[in-house]
């Protein structure tokens, strides 16, 4: 059988220094001829990718953000899987590095959280076995899939950042494709350094997901709405009878039940853990609201400049 020809796809923004995905990428188990590496320059992450994607040689696409550290064997990894035609995409978690500061380490245990990120803390940590799966589980920043099969849905909504790629893999799924989630196929990324940027990603993931909803409505996005209405419900708590606090309480101890659970060995851990959860659900609420009121518009063809830089031309 015949070794694929791989295209890897990294977005960056203009004039920033070479990516730090670049340096692994290059170190991929695959043979030199068979690679090819497209650096996207850009200010629209969906246009850059988009604009790659069009350019691209390969049969399979694989997708990095600048920061994504996919280990050698990642690419043989995923050939594998690739080998059922059903398969339309391959994915797996972003891992945050053993070396991370705390603070960092902690928005890590957050993400990879039941209570705070739900099915979707698969993006942030390795759960269960390798097994057909869905947008929720699935993330940009460390995924493959046929260029064929991605030109013919239409490529990323470039009216979407983020979320471009859950509306993507919706219509894969509509069209039939299986989307594969593979727990050790994964990539080591650091979380946002500060907690301003952190807050700052949560309500673009909720404004992102909100967005998403409006431009192509699935009944999977109906459980999205459970933090924004979480947020609601704190906002009338002052005017709520008291019956109706009851709720709160069971979320108190649900918030130290996954704490406990995650932190045992490390109370200093959990002491951050706890109010991060809480942070979580009300800034991807905030950012929700937002969405639900903000309707993207994509820019003409052409307005957004993107500058490719091709690197082991196939």
């Amino acid at each position: 059988m015949s070794v694929p020809l791989v295209t890897v796809i990294i977005p960056t923004r203009p004039g920033d220094a070479e990516p730090l995905a670049l340096a692994a990428t290059r170190k991929l188990e695959h043979p030199a001829d068979r690679l090819e590496i497209i650096v996207a320059r850009g200010k629209q992450p969906s246009v850059q990718r988009n604009t790659a994607l069009r350019a691209a040689k390969g049969d399979l696409i694989y997708f990095l953000d600048d920061d994504s550290l996919p280990p050698p064997d990642n690419l043989r990894r995923a050939l594998v899987h690739f080998a059922d035609p059903a398969i339309m995409m391959v994915g797996g978690p972003n891992v945050c590095p053993a070396a991370a500061p705390p603070l960092e380490q902690a928005f890590a245990t957050v993400m990879g959280t039941l209570l705070a990120f739900g099915p979707s803390r698969a993006r942030y940590t390795p759960v269960g076995k390798a097994r057909v799966s869905g947008e929720k589980e699935l993330i940009l920043c460390n995924l493959m899939g046929r260029r064929e099969a991605l030109l013919a849905a239409g490529g990323f909504d470039e009216a979407l950042y983020p979320n471009e790629e859950n509306a993507l893999m919706d219509e894969l799924q509509r069209r039939g494709g299986k989307l594969l989630y593979d727990p050790e196929f994964i990539v080591h990324r650091r979380p946002r350094h500060t907690l301003g940027a952190f807050c700052k990603m949560l309500m673009n993931y909720g404004r992102g997901r909100a967005e998403q909803f409006r431009l192509h409505p699935t009944p999977g996005s109906a459980p999205n709405f459970v933090p924004p209405l979480f947020l609601l419900y704190l906002v009338l708590t002052p005017v709520l009878p008291t019956f109706l606090l009851l709720p709160l309480a069971f979320y108190a101890l649900a918030v130290l039940a996954q704490t406990m659970a995650v932190s045992s060995h490390c109370l200093f851990n959990a002491a951050r853990v706890a109010p991060l959860i809480l942070v979580s659900h009300v800034c991807y609420g905030l950012g929700f609201w937002k969405g639900l009121f903000t309707r993207p518009q994509p820019k003409p063809p052409g307005q957004v400049p993107v500058a490719l830089e091709t690197i082991f031309p196939a």
